[in-house]
């Protein structure tokens, strides 16, 4: 039988990849589709961004403690921790470098939604980079999940 670190250890990566592919390609993209009012979409989306990486980074910091602690050095010999540590750089990176400058182009834009802005093509510029980054995070969580042991 297997015990509760191992447990959680499983339900972590997988409430993280499924939460990430289903808030990005599922309720964002219905989010859009189905409201009119596109700002009031783009806000519910961010803040369900903002949650998933933050459960991202509680997630990659347990699995990275729990391979290191069960691991040791043997580790970083491993597929899975190098992958996991890279999906929380990324999620770090979009939460706190990038999911701010969004912000701050958002709030420039204000009162006008910011695809009616000045700052239009610099916010669809760091919005780009974002999604590339999210793809990428996106596809090394199924590696993930292909690479962990059940």
């Amino acid at each position: 039988m297997r015990n509760f670190p191992d447990l959680l250890a499983n339900w972590l990566l997988a409430l993280w990849v499924g939460g990430t592919w289903a808030i990005g390609y599922l309720a964002a993209p219905v989010l859009f589709n189905a409201l009119d009012d596109k700002m009031l979409a783009g806000h519910l989306a961010g803040e369900m961004f903002k949650w998933t990486a933050s459960f991202g980074i509680v997630a990659a910091a347990y699995l990275l403690s729990f391979r290191l602690n069960r691991l040791g050095g043997r580790a970083f010999k491993q597929g899975f921790f190098w992958i996991v540590l890279a999906m929380l750089l990324i999620t770090l990176a979009g939460r706190f470098g990038i999911q701010p400058i969004l912000e701050q182009l958002k709030g420039q834009a204000l009162p006008q939604d910011v695809m009616h802005s000045l700052v239009r093509d610099r916010f669809q510029a760091w919005h780009g980079v974002s999604s590339v980054l999210y793809l990428i995070q996106s596809l090394l969580g199924l590696a993930l999940v292909a690479k962990a042991k059940g």
